[in-house]
């Protein structure tokens, strides 16, 4: 019996009957429709081509299983263990354990006292190669001194822990416009605790606080690059040979919601260090690479969907190959998360690693056409912006020319656009929300400000993307514990279901994203109908809902009716087109469509309504 050959059983896949078919489909469009760009200025085509060359890049061993890291930020020492213990007894590899005033500080952290530091690991059995990172703010020296000393008092070999001390002040002073630190600081530490047998690494090059910021991917590879050669020039002045300097400092990066950008940056990461390296004279040997889901994704309505988020991130940045991933709880933007918002965290990592297999296959993305051209992107445009850091004498005075803060927040303001007009959108806040969300317990804890000290350089503020639609909700909120009844808006759905149904689901997505209630029917009506649900509806605000070809036929009278029955306000869902000026005169004031600024058409129902 012969082989039968799948393939022989289908046309030859080309290039040309494929943009024959495209350029049918798009009628006339140009082809550039289909492309997009990055914020970083990169094209992402619609269909890429087998890579030319696509080497694995040297990450993790094949086969070898990232760690999964769970954060602690409880500054009760036993609970702070309690969850701790749990943690590593049910799934979890490793601690990060998050100082005052670190990075990663919002609100909930560590106080880096001997007592608190003692009652927080006990029973944490570290001589085991536990793996324990440290991200500290202010006092850092003095902490990681503790820490040796714990372990020292413990009798615990020091070689025998796996400790990443997180010293960084390069990423708090971008994070919080202040340090105590500096770069010769780390280098001293370094030195002192390698004296001790400690094997590190001692230092953290983190590009979070560009991401937190609402920074590009390249911004983000760039400072964090820079950070580590700024390390790596006090390692060797200081003495530390540049082979045993480079095994001293290990990166970290935001993982989100985009997934393929996030693998590319992860992969990018490693390319570009290995260019320092070689630059160096260096063999290049595998950095590193530790990755956080992203903070400016999570919401605080409907944050189930931060799992979701969360799940995206990590399968990303796994597949980039992250050497240790922790998930922000998915209630972390409420409060501080409790037990079972952990063990959520915790599990997401689980069920990708352990059921999914994710780590079977050392870089998976390696010969992929997209990945590899999204990689070099990242690439080329985070090493331009690298030199440009070292032109202006390296990282630190970059901030303190104010210039680096500049163009992220050019950035960001581009993010909040895009948001704002939901090209960007976060499921359950921006887009599909519930307005009868259950409340999400978090424990009674009140967060608390760091003081980081004098501020030295503007600082890169962290946003939340989802935060403007938070605040229009909370207003909702109050409005219905004031009055028993949220702000409303009647959709008067013209004609058949058919007719209406899609853009009156799109009314009610935009209104409700910003806590207005939207009243409709789900049937087709007659005028008399339609107006008689508005009266009873209580709402003071319509919207129009149909298809262009009912609007030319109905539209008008229809808004003539609810006018004159008292619709303060009346908005049509869709472009008036050629309608425009009928419409207006009979009484349509505002159009809502797609790409528009939604911010803007909520903020302004919500002064209609007087609210």
């Amino acid at each position: 019996m012969s082989d039968l050959s799948l393939v022989s059983a289908f046309p030859k896949a080309e290039d040309a009957a494929w943009k024959a078919l495209v350029e049918k489909a798009l009628k006339g469009a140009p082809f550039s429709v289909l492309e997009s760009k990055t914020y970083d200025g990169a094209v992402i085509e619609p269909l890429y081509p087998p890579a030319k060359s696509g080497a694995v890049i040297p990450g993790r061993d094949p086969g070898a299983p990232w760690e999964i890291t769970q954060r602690i930020d409880i500054a009760d020492p036993g609970t702070a263990n309690g969850q701790i213990l749990e943690d590593l007894n049910n799934g979890a590899s490793g601690i990060v354990l998050v100082f005052q005033g670190a990075v990663g500080d919002r609100g909930y952290a560590l106080p880096g006292d001997a007592a608190t530091l003692a009652a927080t690991l006990e029973g944490v059995h570290l001589e085991w190669g536990v793996p324990l990172e440290l991200q500290f703010g202010t006092s850092a020296p003095t902490i990681a001194n503790l820490v040796a000393d714990l372990v020292e008092t413990r009798g615990l070999p020091a070689n025998h822990t796996n400790i990443r001390f997180g010293f960084d002040p390069l990423g708090v002073l971008a994070a919080k416009g202040a340090t105590d630190a500096s770069p010769d600081d780390v280098a001293t530490l370094a030195k002192s605790l390698s004296a001790r047998g400690f094997r590190g690494p001692f230092a953290a090059a983190d590009g979070r606080p560009v991401h937190e910021a609402g920074g590009t991917e390249a911004q983000e590879l760039a400072f964090a690059l820079s950070s580590a050669v700024s390390y790596l020039h006090a390692f060797e002045a200081a003495g530390i040979p540049l082979d045993d300097a480079r095994t001293m400092l290990f990166f970290q990066l935001a993982a989100d919601q985009n997934q393929f950008l996030t693998t590319a940056k992860f992969r990018a990461m490693r390319k570009l260090w290995s260019r320092v390296e070689e630059a160096c004279g260096l063999t290049p040997k595998p950095a590193f690479v530790t990755g956080e889901t992203a903070w400016r994704t999570m919401t605080k309505r409907h944050a189930q969907g931060n799992i979701v988020r969360g799940t995206i991130a990590t399968l990303a940045a796994a597949v980039g190959g992250a050497n240790a991933v922790t998930v922000l709880p998915y209630t972390a933007a409420l409060g501080l998360p409790e037990a079972f918002a952990r063990r959520v965290a915790r599990n997401t990592q689980t069920v990708l690693l352990e059921e999914s297999n994710l780590f079977r296959v050392a870089d998976p993305a390696a010969g992929s056409g997209a990945m590899e051209a999204l990689t070099s992107d990242l690439c080329r445009e985070a090493w331009r912006l690298f030199q440009k850091f070292d032109e202006m004498g390296g990282v630190e005075e970059a901030l303190k020319s104010g210039l680096f803060q500049d163009a992220v927040a050019e950035t960001r303001a581009a993010r909040e656009t895009a948001m704002a007009r939901r090209k960007e959108s976060l499921i359950g806040t921006s887009e599909f929300p519930d307005l009868g969300e259950d409340d999400l317990a978090v424990m009674d804890v009140a967060p608390s400000a760091t003081e980081t000290g004098t501020e030295t350089v503007k600082p890169l503020m962290p946003i939340r993307l989802g935060a403007p639609f938070e605040a229009l909700r909370d207003r909702s909120d109050a409005a219905l514990a004031k009055s028993g009844a949220r702000p409303k808006i009647y959709l008067a759905c013209l004609g058949r279901p058919a007719d209406f149904n899609v853009r009156a689901a799109f009314a009610k997505s935009l209104f409700e994203a910003g806590g207005i209630e939207t009243i409709a029917a789900t049937s087709e009506q007659t005028l008399d109908e339609i107006l008689e649900g508005f009266r009873s509806s209580g709402a003071a605000l319509v919207c129009l809902c149909s298809s262009d070809k009912v609007y030319a036929a109905e539209g008008a009278e229809a808004a003539k009716v609810l006018k004159g029955a008292g619709a303060t306000h009346i908005y049509l869902a869709g472009k008036p087109g050629e309608l425009e000026t009928l419409l207006r005169d009979a009484g349509v004031e505002s159009y809502i469509a797609a790409g528009e600024n939604a911010l803007e058409t909520l903020n302004g129902a919500y002064e209609k309504l007087g609210a």
